[in-house]
């Protein structure tokens, strides 16, 4: 007997007694006085067994048929392996005869095959939701997740790079990259900002692609107040993007979770269609991302978007930027690469210009924000940092510093030679009585010959070494 058929029994057998009424009876169990009269009738005739359900025990007239549980159970065995429930559910929607069934029927036709669950449930825990911004393109939040997208048919670790919005949930860009690289960052913010347009801020981890986590400051920085940014970092500030930096992965908790759906889902559906190469896998993702917004998208509070029109120099903003001097046959190196610098009426030498090396892989020079000249890159490209936007002050102050250790090794190796010279046997001296702290005289300050009384010259001690050696 069910919990709800168990109260039963006492009720009637105190209505068969004649300590309740019928309608007494019925009121206190839900039911109308006629179907409690059916009860006792029961009740008197079979016992405690005539409460149970007629019910009970009989086949579903809505059941499933044999036929088709056999087909479901094939699919999922063979086609569709390794899909999760709800997955699967999703599938037999798309096929050429649609099968609307519930995944909760799914799981029992997997149980009953034995086939295990794709992914433990685990314990919900506890912890503070932060809400979600009210309108779209108020919020997007990057990250990258390296995984074996790809499983045995492809590169075995492959790096999905993608951004998601926080206001609906739905996915704004995706792309596989080798790697967690600069060049995946810039290629996700120009999907997002061509397709959808200028978010108002940006949710990421704390990746030196993104935001400084160095100690280094330099001169300039401590008279500002803070560092400057990454290469990523001045174009978001040049476009009017603020960046939050979470502090643990829970806090961006929403693209932490599109990573365990995607590992999931876009794995299978790889599998499906046999992508077996990078390019095919980068060509399926427009696919894929409108058919998962269509299915777990959400509305947003605000219907009005607050998405920015991107400005009409985006692709020279999607670029690392370098200070270079012209030379004196107007060119200007950054690595392994010269550009050519027209000058038909003033030359260009000895000046401090930007050299800008964008996503597509051109070099853009700039001499106060006027174009001077532009190299095309053959073939595909990889956008890499050269060096940091601080790396040159930071070389120049620590060559100065070696510079000064150096010197002030090489001083205090020539007093030390000239002290142990010049020293002689000193007479025994008779020991001096003691005093009190009362008696003794302060020290003095340092001889006019020591070396602090003596200034700093570069050229002094060079001069010095020079005569020692």
């Amino acid at each position: 007997m069910s919990r709800k058929e168990v109260p039963r029994a006492g009720l009637l057998k105190a209505a068969l007694a004649g300590r309740i009424t019928n309608l007494q009876g019925a009121t206190a169990l839900g039911l109308t006085p006629r179907q409690f009269q059916r009860l006792k009738g029961r009740f008197r005739a079979e016992g405690a067994g005539g409460l149970v359900h007629r019910s009970r025990g009989r086949p579903s007239p809505r059941r499933l048929s044999a036929d088709l549980r056999e087909r479901i159970g094939g699919l999922l065995e063979t086609t569709y392996a390794q899909f999760n429930d709800c997955h699967f559910t999703d599938k037999l929607q798309e096929l050429d005869e649609p099968l609307h069934i519930s995944r909760t029927t799914v799981r029992r036709i997997r149980q009953t095959l034995g086939l295990p669950p794709k992914r433990r449930r685990r314990r919900a825990q506890g912890r503070q939701r932060r809400m979600p911004e009210a309108a779209m393109g108020a919020m997007i939040q990057v990250d990258a997740s390296p995984f074996a997208w790809l499983e045995t048919r492809g590169p075995t670790t492959l790096t999905l790079v993608g951004a998601i919005d926080d206001a609906t949930g739905a996915i704004c860009a995706l792309t596989f990259r080798p790697t967690e690289d600069l060049h995946g960052y810039a290629e996700i913010f120009r999907q997002v900002f061509t397709t959808h347009g200028l978010p108002l801020s940006v949710y990421g981890d704390r990746i030196n692609i993104l935001v400084r986590n160095d100690q280094h400051w330099s001169l300039e920085e401590e008279l500002h107040g803070t560092q400057d940014p990454t290469h990523l970092g001045r174009v978001l500030r040049d476009l009017g993007i603020g960046y939050i930096a979470a502090h643990s992965p829970q806090a961006k908790g929403r693209v932490e979770r599109l990573w365990q759906t995607l590992q999931d889902r876009l794995v299978s559906e790889l599998r499906l269609r046999g992508v077996t190469t990078v390019d095919a896998a980068n060509a399926f993702l427009p696919e894929f991302i409108t058919t998962f917004n269509r299915r777990f998208a959400r509305r947003p509070t605000d219907p009005r978007a607050v998405w920015r029109r991107p400005p009409a120099d985006l692709d020279l903003l999607l670029s690392c930027r370098y200070q270079r001097t012209v030379g004196h046959d107007h060119t200007v190196r950054l690595g392994d690469r010269r550009i050519q610098i027209p000058c038909p009426r003033r030359s260009y030498a000895g000046c401090r210009v930007e050299v800008r090396e964008l996503l597509s892989g051109e070099l853009v020079v700039l001499y106060h924000d006027a174009l001077l000249a532009t190299q095309r890159w053959p073939g595909p490209f990889t956008l890499k940092p050269r060096s940091a936007p601080t790396v040159d002050r930071q070389r120049r102050r620590g060559r100065a510093s070696a510079e000064l250790r150096q010197a002030l090794t090489e001083l205090g190796r020539l007093q030390g030679s000239r002290s142990t010279a010049s020293r002689s046997p000193r007479p025994a001296t008779p020991p001096t009585p003691s005093l009190d702290s009362a008696q003794r005289r302060a020290p003095d300050g340092p001889a006019p010959t020591h070396p602090w009384r003596r200034a700093f010259s570069r050229r002094r001690l060079a001069f010095e070494a020079a005569q020692k050696g």
